[in-house]
């Protein structure tokens, strides 16, 4: 018996170790979102003040628009992935039951 609630005690601490990593792999996806929509806008601004470019207005909407869109997706994919991320704790659930009887 003592081996089967140290097993599940190990399993706990695993199940729990992976789903921090998981959440934290999903933040560090969403900086990226957020690093990539960033350089789209600097792009965009930079444009008409460093480059001059003549007629850049159309190229500025464009990147401005990429840099939304990227940015919309990476809110999307966050909270997409943060429910999954709940979904799956419950089912550590039970263990946690075992664990503090």
């Amino acid at each position: 018996m003592d081996d089967s609630k140290t097993i599940n005690k190990d399993l706990i601490l695993r199940e729990r170790l992976a789903l921090q990593r998981t959440v934290l792999a999903n933040q560090s996806t969403f900086l990226a979102f957020l690093r990539t929509a960033m350089y789209f806008l600097i792009a965009g601004l930079s444009l008409r003040n460093l480059l001059k470019i003549e007629n850049s207005f159309f190229t500025e909407i464009v990147l401005f628009s990429i840099a939304f869109v990227i940015f919309i997706l990476g809110i999307i994919n966050y909270f997409k992935h943060k429910k999954s991320i709940l979904e799956d704790q419950k089912h550590i659930g039970n263990y946690q039951l075992e664990y503090y009887q």
